[in-house]
């Protein structure tokens, strides 16, 4: 386990059943199934959020949200 630390985390009863499952199907430990599924879930937390032009204050008209069909139809040229 070299460039690892040891750590100790409390789960629900019915994740770790999940996460037993998970492991048995894919002749994998428990610890590899969490390494990965904490992976995936920082490298997605690690990106910058995507703009979302339909909430901005500039150049959207504040009735954006009631209008999210007519918006959207507008962004991806359809209007």
């Amino acid at each position: 386990m070299y460039g690892m630390k040891r750590t100790t985390i409390y789960l629900p009863d019915d994740l770790k059943a999940r996460l037993e499952g998970v492991a048995a199907r894919e002749g994998s430990s428990e610890a590899e199934i969490i390494r990965q599924a904490l992976e995936s879930d920082l490298e997605k937390r690690d990106r910058p959020p995507l703009p979302i032009p339909l909430f901005a204050s500039r150049g959207v008209a504040s009735d954006s949200a009631r209008r999210v069909d007519e918006v959207l139809d507008e962004g991806f040229g359809r209007a």
